[in-house]
């Protein structure tokens, strides 16, 4: 094999570390993660060390690479204007009643704006 052959290869595994990395990162399994990167590998090794059939495997090709970047559910939702699910929220919707102050236990929602709290120090407020 020819270094520049060998440099493709590695660059190759390089790449497929990234959204290895991803799906490893969302909770795949050992095999599937061996599977899918061992078979991103060999269809990029195929694109960069053969010409010919780069022409039907490279559409393959991006696909299968930037599909473990793409989710979905979340996709969807942004589409459809639904808010995030829980848990991926700025603000946590399971404030306690009494953190709030509210006497009926109602919860101000993210479109209500909380009150501001006084900070100004006890010595200038008498005055």
């Amino acid at each position: 094999m020819s270094p520049t052959t060998v440099l493709l290869l590695g660059l190759v595994a390089l790449l497929v570390l990234i959204p290895t990395r991803r799906l490893m990162i969302a909770g795949w399994s050992r095999e599937s993660l061996a599977a899918y990167f061992v078979g991103v590998w060999v269809l990029g090794a195929a694109v960069a060390v053969m010409r010919a059939p780069a022409a039907f495997l490279v559409p393959i090709l991006i696909v299968a690479y930037l599909a473990p970047f793409v989710t979905l559910r979340d996709g969807i939702d942004r589409l459809l204007g639904r808010p995030r699910g829980p848990g991926r929220d700025a603000v946590d919707s399971s404030v306690d009643s009494s953190v709030d102050g509210s006497v009926d236990g109602s919860v101000d929602g993210p479109d209500q704006p909380r009150p501001m709290k006084d900070v100004t120090p006890p010595e200038q407020r008498d005055r």
